[in-house]
């Protein structure tokens, strides 16, 4: 608790918060009313945020004082934390303050069940356990575990009230936390209340000035005592005998600052002054003491060791160790006793004396007066020194790290050490920038020769994330140095690689590599670094030897055992370069399982998440997106065990939603799509996440037919040229090309689609599962060159054919009607059916259905018209594409039949008699043998198993695989 002489006497209400529904009030707000004594209206939030601004003195710490106060007396559990002038930049200095003292006397083995698998991502920040190897979290998962901390203690521990007090100074890192998690308060038993000075509050807390908070949006300010209210604590603290010029004299001098008036009693009463008129010519001297110089002289009127000891508990900062600050002074213990007793009788210093407590300033605008009194090169050589005694106390050396951040460069070489120890600590904590500025801090020392590279590979590192091109900087800066270890320098190249590559920076990254493999005696490592380029070249849309490349993977490929993780990554590029290349799906499928067969995790160190992700896809195109499910499944379970919750998981929910998108299930498509492009937005803009999930999600809301949402969409999000240099799925190219046919402009969907297949053409991406420009090419050149959009259907249904999955086959199919007429169109739908019956691509499935009944209804055909539109109707409204759906309405209503009414959605859970046909399915029985041996027509035997390879997840040859997993998953199993 903070003492009261801080500011104005709290039970008086003598500070006036004012906002701009009541200026001047002196009643509190109603935004304090959980804080009062009385019953509160039944329709209040359950929580909320509470902001006070003010200058320095004018309150603040007697307002939330008195918050702590009332809410303690009302059963309330607190959380209290102040920022620091001091550790202003010691990451989560506040957030430690907050939730450290709930957290930090639970045995571990508790705590780790407790916070289950957050407890690697927020026990480093929050100082309950030590960093790990591997890679850090990023700044998105970091927060998004400190929520769940913070909400898992206010649903357990409520009523909660969180203070915090001098805000401007809280490090940014706890900071932006809060203020992204301050809108659920409303939604959770927890009041935060939160101080600061407008005039002081650094960019990184610009949110708190907008925060909508029970105050009416905007925060409270707290204005200047009255002169009634001086004169309340004059006499207060002086007695009734002071009279009224006097009190005036002490607004007048004051300004009505509720510290210096508070402090300027004392002093009238230290002095013996009689409070009345006579006197009042002495107050201006004596208020000049109270701050600024003249603190400064009263405290050097104290003596040289209590000067010494004041100065090394300005350098400590708010909370100070009587111990740590003896040592920093050079002081015995007994001397350190004198003067703290000597500063705390000067209300300077308040706390326990010397070893038997925290000592603090009485107001921070003494400790920053004191401060800035220590005389330039004396502080830094205390800051030196501090953080010798920081280290000596076992304290490590991200507490040291803020003091050496204060010291002249020196070419000290266990400055450097220590710095380096440090970055390595709060970056793993997930606070990168702070990592970043001792890093920087470090290279300024300057450390060795030898380990200059070192720092600079650090710094990089550092740096991805948040600045990329200052990474690439680094990188290249420290490739420069000499560098005596092999190691360090592959590092350096494959993590300069890594950010040029996401920096759209794809020919770089590739050049990089080329360069160093050059030059690389170690046949692993030039293997390693031959995999990660031949990664990157696969993602370039301007890859000058495309096919070339393909031939030198296909035959490294093939002569790899999988042998270790760098041969299985080279294996799963093969797999998919035969995906994009449209070579047999069955030997993509093949190197994917090779790939697969020692086991490669989605955040393994060092590494990339790239491969693993088009390994899953792979099995995603060739029809077998229930194994694609299970591998995103693990992967996405990866990254939230590591805590990377920013781009690595945007990818993993838009991607797993372009997997349900082609499997047909379009509303949670949707539902994944929107969760990963939030995700992506807050990556930011621009970014691959960010094309990947716009593009995926206009493609959904086409599917489901809401073609204005997905124009309005893609305007809001500029999806159009310029396209990211980087390949992504589905082409972004493509998909604008597609919206465009969609909403009729269908000369520049073929201009569009046409510059698409020339891109992708001569590099041999001539899959049209994976991109299929050529489908809708073909459907807008079908306006103006009918014959040409029939041959270029048809080049789509030859590449399909070579492809061979079912589904590729019966959309190409399905394109090629569309363009055809008669018979032939007739036959081209019939034969797109069969191919889509035996795929689990329900959404086309409906389509073909719904397409070839309309072709039957104008050809006289209503019997079997019937049957189709009845079947491609009940597939629409399972998939979710309301307007499909409403397509098959009109044309039952057009053969004079009436939609029926649909009784229950489909499921994922086999009948018994689709059980029985995949059974048999899988012993190898022709559709045929199977209709025989249970006595069924062999139409329906086509049917109960396309229903299974849609419920399943695969084509027939994946099936036998498939229902092994689905009984091992199977609740009864």
């Amino acid at each position: 608790m903070w003492p009261r002489r801080k500011g104005a006497a709290p039970q008086r209400d003598t500070t006036s918060p004012r906002n701009t529904t009541s200026p001047g009030s002196t009643t509190p707000p109603r935004s304090t009313a959980p804080l009062r004594d009385g019953a509160e209206p039944p329709d209040r939030p359950r929580g909320g945020l509470l902001a006070f601004a003010g200058r320095a003195g004018i309150g603040k710490t007697s307002l939330l004082a008195e918050v702590r106060r009332r809410a303690e007396a009302m059963g309330c559990t607190v959380l209290s934390a102040r920022g620091g002038d001091q550790e202003q930049r010691v990451a989560f200095h506040v957030a430690r303050q907050l939730l450290q003292p709930q957290l930090a006397g639970v045995p571990e083995a508790e705590l780790r069940t407790s916070l289950g698998s957050w407890y690697a991502i927020v026990g480093p920040a929050l100082g309950l356990c030590a960093t790990t190897e591997g890679s850090p979290p990023d700044q998105q998962g970091l927060r998004d575990g400190l929520d769940w901390v913070l909400t898992h203690l206010a649903v357990r521990r409520a009523p909660m009230v969180l203070v915090l007090d001098d805000a401007h100074w809280a490090d940014p890192e706890s900071l932006q936390w809060l203020a992204a998690f301050a809108p659920r308060a409303e939604q959770l038993p927890l009041l935060l209340v939160v101080a600061y000075r407008p005039d002081e509050l650094p960019d990184h807390a610009e949110a708190f000035r907008g925060l909508p908070g029970r105050a009416g949006g905007r925060p409270l300010d707290l204005e200047p005592l009255s002169a009634d209210a001086v004169a309340r604590l004059v006499r207060e603290s002086l007695g009734t005998r002071a009279d009224d010029a006097f009190c005036r004299e002490c607004w007048a001098v004051t300004a009505g600052n509720p510290f210096e008036t508070v402090e300027l009693t004392a002093k009238v009463r230290d002095r013996g002054l009689t409070p009345t008129e006579p006197g009042a010519h002495l107050l201006r001297d004596l208020a000049a003491a109270v701050k600024g110089s003249g603190l400064v002289a009263r405290l050097e009127r104290l003596g040289t060791s209590t000067v010494r000891f004041a100065w090394a508990c300005a350098l400590l900062g708010t909370e100070i160790s009587p111990t740590l600050a003896t040592a920093v002074a050079g002081l015995g213990s007994e001397e350190a006793a004198d003067a703290a007793d000597a500063l705390r009788d000067a209300r300077i210093l308040t706390g326990a004396g010397t070893g038997e407590g925290p000592l603090e300033f009485v107001h921070p605008l003494i400790a920053t007066a004191v401060y800035r009194a220590i005389p330039g090169s004396f502080r830094v050589a205390l800051h030196g020194q501090a953080a010798w005694c920081v280290i000596d106390a076992g304290l490590g050396p991200s507490a040291a790290a803020r003091h050496l951040m204060e010291t002249h460069p020196d070419g000290d070489t266990w400055v450097v050490q220590q710095l380096r120890a440090a970055a390595r600590e709060t970056l793993r904590a997930g606070a990168p920038d702070a990592a970043r500025r001792h890093l920087a801090r470090a290279l300024r020392e300057p450390p060795p020769l030898a380990e200059r590279a070192a720092v600079l590979y650090e710094l990089g590192c550092a740096s991805l994330l948040t600045e990329p091109a200052t990474t690439v900087n680094h990188l290249r800066a420290a490739l420069e140095e000499p560098i005596d270890d092999p190691g360090l320098r592959h590092n350096i190249v494959y993590r300069l690689s890594q950010v040029l590559a996401h920096s759209d920076r794809l020919g770089e990254a590739s050049d990089t590599l080329a360069r160093e493999i050059k030059v690389t005696g170690d046949v692993r490592v030039r293997l390693r670094m031959q995999s990660e380029q031949f990664m990157w070249d696969a993602f370039r849309a301007d890859e000058p030897e495309s096919p070339a490349r393909s031939r030198r993977l296909a035959r490294l490929a093939d002569r790899l055992t999988g042998r270790d993780l760098t041969e299985r990554y080279v294996i799963g590029l093969r797999a998919w370069d035969a995906t994009l290349r449209g070579e047999p799906a069955h030997i993509a499928v093949h190197h994917a399982e090779r790939a697969l067969a020692g086991g490669f995790g989605w955040a393994e160190a060092d590494r990339g998440f790239e491969v693993p992700v088009l390994v899953a896809l792979t099995f995603m195109y060739a029809d077998r997106p229930g194994r694609t499910e299970e591998l995103f499944a693990a992967g996405i379970a990866d990254f939230e065990r590591q805590g990377w919750h920013g781009a690595h998981l945007s990818f993993g929910y838009t991607l797993l939603a372009y997997v349900r998108f082609r499997r047909g299930r379009l509303a949670e498509a949707e539902d994944f799509v929107r969760a990963g492009l939030r995700l992506a937005e807050r990556v930011g803009p621009g970014t691959p996440a960010h094309w990947y999930a716009v593009g995926i999600l206009v493609e959904v809301l086409l599917a489901r037919g809401r073609l204005t949402e997905a124009t309005q969409l893609a305007e809001d999000h500029a999806f159009e040229e310029p396209f990211p240099a980087a390949v992504v799925f589905p082409d972004s190219q493509t998909v604008h090309g597609e919206l465009l046919l969609a909403r009729g402009l269908a000369k520049d969907a073929a201009a569009e689609l046409a510059a698409a297949g020339r891109r992708l053409n001569p590099r041999g991406m001539r899959n049209p599962a994976w991109c299929p420009w050529q489908l809708h090419l073909a459907r807008a050149e079908s306006h103006d060159a009918p014959e040409r959009a029939v041959a270029t259907a048809a080049d789509a249904v030859r590449r399909a054919r070579l492809y061979g999955a079912p589904s590729a086959v019966g959309q190409a199919l399905r394109a090629a009607a569309d363009v055809s007429s008669g018979l032939a169109r007739v036959n081209l739908l019939e034969e797109a059916v069969d191919h889509l019956e035996r795929s689990p691509a329900a959404y086309e499935l409906a389509c073909a259905l719904v397409a070839l009944g309309a072709e039957l209804r104008r050809g006289s055909r209503p019997g079997e018209a019937a049957e189709h539109l009845y079947r491609g109707l009940d597939a629409a409204v399972q998939c979710g594409a309301d307007g499909l759906a409403e397509a098959a309405r009109d044309e039952l209503q057009a053969a004079g039949l009436r939609p029926r009414r649909l009784h229950s959605a489909e499921t994922d859970t086999l009948t018994a008699r689709e059980c029985a046909v995949a059974e048999l399915a899988v012993r190898g029985l022709t559709t045929a043998a199977i209709a025989e041996q249970l006595h069924t027509e062999e139409t329906t035997v086509v049917r109960l198993l396309s229903a299974v390879y849609r419920k399943v997840g695969t084509e027939r040859t994946g099936l036998g695989a498939a229902l092994g997993t689905a009984r091992r998953e199977s609740p009864g199993a």
